[in-house]
């Protein structure tokens, strides 16, 4: 089975560590996020990938230098110009020619961390006979969501834009994962920008061709900030089912430094008497004695007795010693 992994994103809202790393590359847990996407889909029976770009492939092809993640087989499908959701995903899957196959394929959205059951949500589409199946998460505020209602078959209704108190009962919005038909690649032409949320869906619905299957399993965007390294702790706490390395063999951690619930990667020094709390620190950070880093994520040099809370701090960021910041990008990249 073939997968179509939206990718194309600059990272805008993880920058600066995306001025350094593509997205899809930073890790969780140390290990990328593509590589934990890639065996979850794996996983659900997938044995090629088409990733959809909106820039060079060479980051990808340099940290999979025989194309295979997590034993899926991977090519690029590389815009020339800015796509949009259902755009990318006509030109990808066109690239692979998946078009051609008149199979069943995957589109996962690469930001998306969840423990979803592929096998399960294409054992679901298959039973319904439609040309898609969205996957489903229910959340607690669906005010800052799209939200979506079915009716009991999973026929999906109608989407609800950041709906208002009272204005839908349904807690259940679009989970980045989607089952199409090949035959769904006509409402997709991918030579043209295209909304795959305000164009090509509200057509499926219209048509009678779209479902939902909402399951309650782990699921999280970790392309934000506070998401992503909520992302890396979370996953700490799941290790039973999840490969977790959370402090990196290769990472020097002076003995008198206080770790809790944070990561460390590769080559990352923390000196004496620091404390590390629900961060991560990437590969090469460094931090000097005394620093306090909490709720943040680290890729630079935090200076002796810094205080550092909910911030990103890129491969070039430098935080002075002595220094108090909450909420910064440093560099300010934004």
């Amino acid at each position: 089975m073939h997968a179509v992994v939206l990718v194309g994103g600059f990272g805008t809202r993880l920058r600066p560590l995306t001025l350094a790393t593509p997205k899809p590359l930073l890790p969780i847990a140390n290990l990328p996020l593509l590589e934990r996407l890639m065996a979850s889909l794996a996983r659900g029976g997938v044995t090629d990938a088409v990733l959809s770009l909106g820039f060079k492939p060479e980051p990808f092809l340099l940290a999979f230098p025989s194309n295979v993640c997590a034993g899926v087989r991977l090519t690029y499908a590389v815009e020339d110009r800015p796509l949009d959701t259902a755009g990318a995903i006509g030109f990808a899957a066109r690239q692979a020619d998946i078009h051609k196959r008149g199979e069943t394929f995957i589109v996962a959205n690469g930001d998306v961390l969840t423990d979803l059951d592929i096998a399960a949500l294409i054992k679901f589409h298959k039973s319904t006979g439609a040309q898609a199946t969205i996957h489903l998460t229910p959340v607690e505020d669906p005010s800052q969501y799209g939200v979506v209602e079915t009716d009991p078959q999973g026929r999906v209704l109608r989407f609800v834009e950041k709906p208002s108190p009272g204005e839908t009962t349904s807690r259940n919005v679009n989970g980045g994962t989607y089952i199409f038909e090949s035959s769904a690649l006509e409402r997709m032409p991918g030579v043209a920008p295209m909304s795959i949320e305000r164009e090509t869906f509200p057509d499926l619905v219209k048509d009678g061709q779209l479902f939902g299957y909402a399951t309650p399993d782990y699921w999280i965007d970790a392309g934000r900030p506070d998401t992503y390294v909520r992302a890396n702790i979370e996953l700490l706490q799941r290790e039973s089912i999840h490969e977790v390395e959370a402090i990196s063999k290769g990472a020097q951690i002076a003995k008198s430094a206080t770790m809790s619930h944070s990561v460390v990667g590769q080559n990352c020094k923390v000196g004496e008497n620091c404390q590390i709390v629900r961060s991560v620190l990437l590969a090469g950070a460094i931090i000097d004695e005394g620093a306090v880093v909490v709720d943040s994520a680290v890729m630079g040099h935090v200076g002796s007795f810094a205080r550092v809370n909910s911030c990103l701090i890129g491969i070039d960021g430098e935080i002075r010693s002595g220094a108090v910041l909450r909420d910064a990008k440093v560099p300010d990249a934004s």
